[in-house]
């Protein structure tokens, strides 16, 4: 694969983590309690915003590599 088409698929796939990263935290932050207080909830949104970081940095090394 050349490097223009792993650009392309890294691009699609990072797109498409992300977005499976926000429905699962969302539905999950969906079932908390209404009324917690913000200390609770700032380790949980800490996770899940810097959770997508390891698969994107691992697509976009992918991305980065040389054609051989």
């Amino acid at each position: 694969m050349t490097q223009r088409n792993r650009k392309f698929t890294g691009i699609l796939l990072i797109l498409g983590s992300i977005v499976a990263w926000l429905s699962i935290f969302t539905s999950v932050y969906l079932a908390f309690p209404p009324d917690l207080p913000i200390w609770i909830l700032m380790p949980y949104f800490m996770v899940a915003g810097m959770g997508w970081l390891y698969p994107a940095m691992v697509i976009i090394r992918w991305m980065a590599k040389p054609d051989a």
